[in-house]
């Protein structure tokens, strides 16, 4: 039996990976009473006196939403809300298994952007954050920009759980072959989501934007560049600054570190030859990555990653979202901040000693999540005292 077909044997046989239970008993007519009508009048008139009080009384203080619109589903493309509940679903466990956060998959029947955002803003009251998931670019960039007032945090994870995590693969693998960040010549394949956040982070943690060169399918982006909207735009005037222009063969030579959050087979062992010595390779397409290990090894790659389990060194959000959140739920953080995502990364790196095979630490350590969450809620704690 595949994995695949073992999958689907689970999801068929549980019906979902979710079910709710309640927290206090149900047996006599006094539980009734206290759960119920009429005792429940009395949270309620006191959450009216104080709306802050439904952070006291209510599952509002440790929940979050996970929410997508099921328009860019893992690799899957655009298949869809019904088609997007099973991660939703494998989300929210996720939350509550590693992080100890109640999550709830909700999957929207519109891919209008304006309408998106008006519906998030209406079911917020009933909970503590927002994880947004499988948004398309460009709309994502700008429904996570409409809801950073909502007075939760409100987080694009595959956009800054996947920065996150690659800035503290970064920084251990710059350990591990004696780089320096500020130093290196850095090449981002995939001006998406998650290379556009990718970017941001590892520029406010030291990387050079004249060492900094993003690719598209066109080739590396540069400023003046004709066509570019969104979020391209913005990255042309960050990055490659001396404008330098040519394809992803073109830009990769003399490269310290290949960064992909693109398709198979988009880079070749030709390709990783032309990279400085010791150079590093996270080769992030799911399921099959840029590069196989083996090719980028046998090419030079002093590091490789990938986002796949059956290789070491895998870079995934699971490292990064279930402590993130649950850090500034722990602090009532209003939304999620450049220093939190940065205390969150090097909270990550301190965790394992760095080697050529073990630059993070294991995806399903059930002890990440709690050293996340301290950094991330310290760092807010220091930053908005």
């Amino acid at each position: 039996m595949t994995l695949q077909e073992e999958s689907l044997r689970l999801h068929e046989k549980f019906k979902g990976k979710l079910e709710i239970t309640s927290k206090v008993s149900l047996k006599t007519r006094k539980d009734l009473s206290l759960a119920y009508t009429p005792g429940v009048a009395e949270p309620c008139r006191f959450i009216a006196k104080d709306k802050e009080n439904i952070y006291k009384y209510t599952i509002k203080q440790n929940t979050v939403a996970v929410i997508s619109d099921g328009s860019a589903v893992l690799g899957l493309g655009n298949i869809g809300p019904e088609a997007a509940l099973p991660v939703m679903e494998g989300k929210a466990i996720l939350f509550k298994e590693l992080g100890g956060v109640n999550a709830f998959p909700i999957c929207l029947a519109s891919q209008d952007t304006q309408e998106t955002i008006k519906t998030i803003k209406n079911i917020a009251p009933v909970f503590g954050g927002i994880n947004l998931e499988d948004f398309k670019a460009p709309e994502c960039f700008e429904i996570e920009a409409a809801l950073q007032d909502l007075g939760i945090p409100v987080m694009h994870d595959d956009q800054h759980g996947t920065a996150i995590v690659v800035l503290a693969a970064m920084i251990n693998a710059l350990k591990v072959v004696n780089k320096k960040i500020e130093n290196v010549k850095v090449v981002i394949n995939g001006a998406g989501a998650a290379g556009t956040a990718i970017t941001k982070l590892l520029l406010s943690y030291g990387l050079q934007s004249e060492n900094t060169f993003v690719c598209d399918r066109q080739g590396v982006i540069f400023d003046g560049m004709s066509d570019l909207k969104f979020n391209k735009a913005e990255l042309a005037k960050i990055t490659n600054t001396n404008k330098t222009q040519g394809t992803l063969a073109d830009v990769i030579k003399h490269a310290d570190a290949f960064i992909g959050v693109s398709s198979k087979n988009a880079l070749s062992k030709e390709m990783v030859q032309l990279m400085n010595k010791d150079a590093i390779v996270m080769a992030m397409a799911n399921p099959d990555p840029e590069i196989l290990p083996d090719v980028a090894k046998e090419a030079g790659a002093k590091i490789v990653a990938t986002g796949r389990s059956d290789f070491p060194n895998q870079i995934n959000n699971v490292l990064a979202f279930p402590g993130i959140f649950k850090g500034a739920l722990q602090v009532r953080a209003t939304r999620i901040t450049e220093e939190m995502k940065i205390a969150a990364a090097e909270a990550l790196a301190k965790l394992v000693e760095p080697t050529e095979n073990n630059i993070l630490p294991y995806a399903l350590d059930k002890g990440v999540a709690d050293v996340v969450a301290k950094a991330v809620a310290a760092a807010w704690e220091i930053n908005n005292k």
